[in-house]
Parts: structure tokens; sequence; C-alpha cells
């Protein structure tokens, strides 16, 4: 009844700010990538560099803008007629329209570049976009580990209260060393060390997923650790389709097209001239029409050594291209085999290290009630549990952050 009165009196905003103290309301993994990216100013800035790339692209293959001509001709400057504009009968002034004609190679070439380019811009904006995804998956799973370290230290505090209570029972009983009263305070001590240091990792760690997410990374998160499935042959199939191989499809397309482009330099450009030359009264008026070709007669010093520069630059993408396949393989082989390591160390660490570490703390406490062992043993075979289950957390953390970086390979799979 309670929850229907704030439904209907409260306002929105009082209402959600409810859920949030009640912990209702949390950041899942989900909603952080959606977060992210809607939000992230890399991937306004690749939406605008796309934008921009279209518009270059639509002037690409157009003619130069004509040009008018305004002139003066046959104007004296010497003899009896000098400064005189009317008196002789070739002084004209003449208006005209002059228009250059590029070769159809090179307006082909100009286009194709521009369409390469809007391309790589769009293909760039898919990298950004799963780099940005990646980036907020792996800031929100290491921000889930430390809160689930933060959460198994609550058991431990806890168990650390039973040891106390045992200890104290067995000096009472007349056994044990009285130094023994101090070592589970030293534990609860060291243990506040660890959690504080957690803390440290945690706010710095909330620094990093806020980057992505904004004030929402200080939300307590919901869900747990991701599971994506890891197909190695899936992902060795689609190597070739990787976001960041993909983008040198289009800087190969450009490069091809700059090159053709600068063949196209030794065909011949030409320009056309319409004039208007209007003369004094008693001479008549004139119309001239002129056309120009380029010369390309010096390609050796001119055209040649473009075309060598654009063949150069074309390998050199080629090359490029082929180291990022040959790094981007080692990364896949490395982290397919952290994978299976972290999958294997994951289910031998749940199903026998921490099972192990629980019967010899339970093991070495009942010889300690019973006088048989030390409370060393005892401390000993507590710091081993406890090295588990952190290592457990630490290992569920490894293995999504690997299965985040397979996931976010595959450009279908992340977008």
């Amino acid at each position: 009844m309670k929850f229907r009165y704030l439904r209907l009196r409260l306002p929105a905003t009082a209402l959600l700010t409810v859920f949030i103290s009640q912990g209702t309301y949390g950041l899942s993994l989900a909603d952080a990538m959606r977060v992210a990216e809607r939000e992230a100013p890399s991937l306004a800035a690749q939406m605008a560099q796309v934008e921009a790339a279209r518009n270059n692209a639509i002037p690409a293959g157009e003619l130069p803008d004509p040009k008018l001509l305004l002139g003066l001709q046959n104007y004296p400057i010497n003899g009896p007629d000098r400064g005189q504009l009317h008196a002789m009968p070739m002084t004209s002034t003449k208006i005209g329209v002059m228009q250059q004609m590029l070769n159809g190679d090179k307006r082909r070439a100009r286009v194709d570049s521009a369409q390469a380019s809007v391309e790589r811009a769009r293909i760039e904006q898919q990298v950004q976009r799963l780099r940005v995804r990646r980036e907020t998956a792996m800031a929100w799973i290491s921000t889930l580990a430390l809160e689930q370290k933060l959460i198994l230290f609550k058991t431990l505090y806890h168990e650390n209260h039973l040891f106390n209570k045992a200890v104290q029972a067995r000096l009472a009983s007349g056994d044990g060393e009285t130094s023994d009263s101090i070592v589970p305070q030293i534990e609860a001590a060291q243990l506040d060390e660890q959690q504080d240091q957690l803390h440290q990792e945690l706010a710095q760690q909330r620094a990093a997923l806020r980057r992505w997410v904004g004030v929402r990374a200080n939300e307590q998160l919901t869900g747990q650790m991701p599971d994506w499935p890891v197909d190695a042959q899936h992902y060795k199939h689609n190597l070739e389709q990787h976001p960041e191989l993909a983008a040198y499809t289009s800087m190969t397309s450009k490069a091809q097209a700059l090159l053709r482009e600068a063949q196209a330099e030794k065909k011949s450009d030409w320009s056309w001239e319409v004039a208007y030359q209007n003369r004094e009264k008693g001479f008549g008026d004139m119309v001239s029409l002129q056309l120009s070709i380029d010369l390309p007669v010096f390609s050796g010093s001119r055209q040649d050594p473009k075309i060598a520069a654009r063949r150069a630059e074309l390998s050199q993408v080629e090359a490029e291209r082929e180291a990022q396949v040959r790094m981007h393989n080692q990364q896949l082989e490395d982290d397919l085999a952290s994978y299976q390591r972290l999958d294997r160390a994951l289910t031998r660490n749940q199903k026998t290290l921490i099972p192990l570490a629980k019967d010899k703390v339970k093991l070495s406490m009942a010889d300690y009630r019973a006088a048989r062992n030390s409370l060393s043993t005892v401390i000993n075979a507590r710091q081993e549990l406890i090295a588990a289950q952190l290592k457990q957390i630490d290992i569920q953390q490894q293995r999504a952050l690997t299965s985040a970086r397979l996931y976010f390979t595959d450009m279908e799979a992340g977008l």
C-alpha cells in the first residue's frame, strides 16, 4: 500500500529517487553500453566526419567553376592616339566566359576517391562504436569485480567474528596461549587494509566507467559477469571482417583512385572561351572563340614522379594491411589461448581449490579446538581460503574481459 501511495502522489523525479535509495535501480551492462553509445563525444565526432565526407563527395566529379573574363584589348600606349579609348578600330572592351574541361578519367578517379573516403569514414564510425561498447563493457566488468570482492569481505568479517569466538572459547577452557587472543584482531586489521585498497581501486574504476556513462557510473551495478559465447572457428573465419581490417578496403580503393588520377594527368585537359568585344560605334563589335589544350610534354619531371609516388602509397597501404592481419591473427590466437586457460582455471578453482581450502580451514580449526595444532596453522589455512576466493573473482574478471575482446572483434556481433 505504501508503494502504491508513492506512485500516485510523488512526482517522477521523487519516485526515481525512492527507487535508487531502495536499491531497485541499477546499471546493467546492456544499459551501460546503450548510454555510452548515445552520449560518447567520439561517436558524435565520427558522425560529423561521415557527414563531412558525404558532402565532400558531392562536387568531386564536377567541372571547375566557369570564369568571367573582363578585359581591354589593343589599347594604344604610344603614338599620336596613345591613351585614347575610341581612336583605334582595334581597341575594344571585352567580356566573356571561360570553362575548363577536365578529362573523363581524372573526373572518374576523383569521384572514386571521394566515395572511398565516405566508405572509410563510415567504417571508422563503426570501429569507434565497437570501441566505445568494448571499453564500456570492460570498465563495467572491472567495476563489478571490485564490487563482488567488497561483498565477499562482508562474509570474511563474519567469519573473522566466529573465529574470534572460537579462539576465546579455547582460551576460556585453559588451552592455547594468551597471545592467541589478539590474532583475530590482527586478521581483522589486515582485512580492513585490504578493504581500503579495494575501495580505492573501486573509486578509480568508477572514474574509468564515468568516462563512458557519466553520472550513472555512481549507481550500483546489476547483473553478473557476461558470458559471451566464444567460437574459435567463427572468429578465425571472420578475421578478415575485423572492423579495423575492413577499413583497409576503402583505404586501398582510395589509393587506387589517387593512382588513376595521377595517371590521368598524362591526358590533356582543355578549356573553351567565348568573348564579346565592344568597339566604338563606327567600327562594329566582334565575337571571339578560343580553345586551349594542356600539353603534358614534360611527364618525366612532372606526371611520372606523381604516378610513382601514388604507386608507392598503394604499396604502403597493402603492406600495412598485411601487417595488421598478422598482428590481429596473433592477438586472436593469444586471446583464445588465454580464454581456454582461464575457463579451465575457473572450473578448477570453483570445483576443487575453493572446496579444498574450505575443508582445510574446517579441519585445521577442528584440530585447533582439540589442541592438535597451533593457531598459526589455522591462520595459514584461512589466508589460503581468502586468497582462493579473491582469485576466483579475478579469474572471472579476466575471463569476461577476454571474452569481451573476442566478442567485439566481430563487427556483426558487436553492432
